[in-house]
């Protein structure tokens, strides 16, 4: 602090004396002028750390003052001090992006706190961040013990991932590794909680979080009225920490009504969970009563190509027929411009059904494609990359455009992903899936530790390939890699985000109901 430079800029300066030498006291060094005219010739040849500035001054005023000291140094701070309440002052000056704004009389405390939220704020914030975060830690590891139930999951992942989001503001390593070792932890004891409860969820007297399959039913089918139209937006491959990183944008369009995460079933992948939301079934019951619609791993072609007609036999097995509907799937830039283009005409409807595949395309191509692994090295670069995306993409245009003609906006997705980093070796046969994250198959071999395995698939609601099929799921941050070019496969799939196991990330996932501004 003993080297912040003030400007204080007033022509009636003498009467300032005694706050002058406070903020001396203070080790601040303060330097003095009278008009803007004197101001801007000494900002032309010394550094300042912040300005404080008079706006009614004879000759050059406050404002045209200003206007040159942001000309010269656009990122110096001003606080403008007025005697003048009037609004038009206060919107130009704030329009001019001053750092503060004081009414006279000033008293030395409001002058020491403006200087300590200009300068200091990040050091303050920085401190005050890691000091709670180090008490809450103490908490998060003692919950972590003792938690037991889906719901106390779903509210340690939320802290979690609050505490990523504030701790990414301030630059201390240190408190980073401290919340990724946290997270880990969390990890393998969600791990085990997954192992010793997820079958139990489908026994119907036991009780069961929201899961994919009963998520349209329960969630959706509430909301929808014939009053005000519904746009369902389901972003495939969508974290909750990914969701918290663009919340603020929606929120300039839309007032949050609930937030409450559900579960994704297993495996946390696309054709499972995101048809299982479509159909309201579990991949069993799909393939038992819509064998010409389920697809397989094993078999040909596209598994995510008939959610449409899964939604329409859902609406009519929850008897909804009357219900007018559209399903929209984005895969593309044009296809979104062509509904941005269009959108209108979803006025019409009761519920509109978009499935956004762009950060699905992401987290894939950051496999295939070096940029994007040097773009999302990480998860606050992948968060950034998808804040960054959104804010620029034909989605929230349609989320602004939605706002506008007074729809309701549910959104959510059908699974998270994680980032990767431990290699787990599993021996098949040549008809084993390839996902990186789990496997289904005969004769697996796998390490125990790493995976949940299913040796019955029909217990967890999961079709088997053949009699003697098992599934298992990567846990944690793992990843399933063959014996053969073992090392070139690590290699080249370590540090990307997969998806289709079990992980806080994976399985712990957004649904958000809100309501236009």
């Amino acid at each position: 602090m003993n080297n912040i430079n003030i400007l204080w800029v007033d022509d009636e300066i003498d009467l300032l004396k005694p706050h002058i030498l406070f903020l001396e006291k203070k080790q601040y060094q303060v330097t003095t002028c009278q008009s803007g005219t004197e101001a801007i010739e000494i900002i032309d040849d010394t550094n300042f750390d912040i300005v404080f500035l008079d706006e009614n001054m004879p000759g050059l005023t406050g404002l045209e003052t200003l206007h040159e000291i942001k000309e010269r140094r656009a990122n110096l701070p001003v606080v403008m001090i007025t005697k003048s309440e009037e609004e038009y002052i206060m919107e130009e000056a704030i329009g001019s992006k001053i750092a503060d704004y004081l009414i006279k009389p000033v008293n030395p405390n409001q002058i020491l706190l403006s200087l300590k939220k200009n300068l200091d704020h990040s050091r303050l914030i920085s401190e005050k961040t890691t000091s709670n975060y180090q008490q809450e830690f103490r908490k998060i590891a003692m919950d972590l013990s003792m938690v037991n139930s889906f719901e106390e999951w779903s509210d340690l992942y939320k802290k979690l991932v609050y505490w990523e989001l504030q701790l990414e503001d301030i630059e201390d390593i240190g408190m980073t590794e401290i919340l990724e070792s946290q997270k880990n932890e969390a990890n393998l004891q969600f791990g085990k909680f997954i192992d010793k409860n997820y079958e139990s969820w489908f026994d119907h007297n036991n009780e069961a979080p929201i899961m994919s399959h009963t998520l349209f039913k329960e969630k959706v089918v509430p909301e929808l009225s014939k009053d005000q139209p519904t746009l369902l937006i389901v972003i495939d491959n969508l974290r909750y920490d990914q969701w918290k990183s663009f919340e603020p944008i929606v929120n300039n369009y839309y007032k949050k009504a609930s937030e409450a995460p559900f579960y994704s079933i297993l495996p946390t992948a696309t054709q499972y969970a995101r048809n299982a939301i479509f159909s309201g079934l579990m991949p069993l019951d799909m393939e038992r009563l819509h064998p010409k619609l389920w697809k397989n791993d094993t078999d040909e072609g596209g598994k995510n190509l008939y959610e449409s007609e899964f939604l329409a036999a859902q609406l009519k097995r929850l008897g909804l027929n009357h219900i007018k509907y559209e399903y929209h799937k984005i895969t593309n830039l044009r296809n979104g411009k062509k509904l941005v283009d269009n959108f209108k005409t979803l006025k019409n409807n009761d519920l509109s059904v978009i499935v956004y595949n762009f950060v699905d395309m992401l987290s894939h191509s950051k496999t295939e494609m070096e940029v994007v692994k040097e773009l999302a090295s990480n998860d606050k670069a992948y968060r950034s990359l998808t804040q960054s995306w959104f804010k620029n993409s034909p989605l929230l245009e349609m989320i602004q455009q939605a706002q506008q003609l007074g729809f309701k906006l549910i959104l959510t997705t059908d699974h998270g992903t994680i980032n990767v980093k431990n290699p787990s070796k599993v021996i098949g046969d040549r008809d084993t899936s390839l996902n990186l994250r789990y496997k289904t198959g005969r004769s697996l071999t796998y390490e125990d530790r790493d995976v949940l395995a299913a040796k019955n698939p029909k217990s967890i609601h999961l079709p088997a390939l053949t009699m003697s099929s098992s599934f298992i799921f990567a846990k944690g941050d793992s990843f399933l890699a063959y014996p053969n070019n073992y090392n070139h496969y690590v290699s080249y799939f370590r540090n990307t985000y997969q998806h289709g196991g079990v992980s806080l990330e994976e399985m712990i996932i957004p649904f958000v109901v809100m309501n236009p501004k």
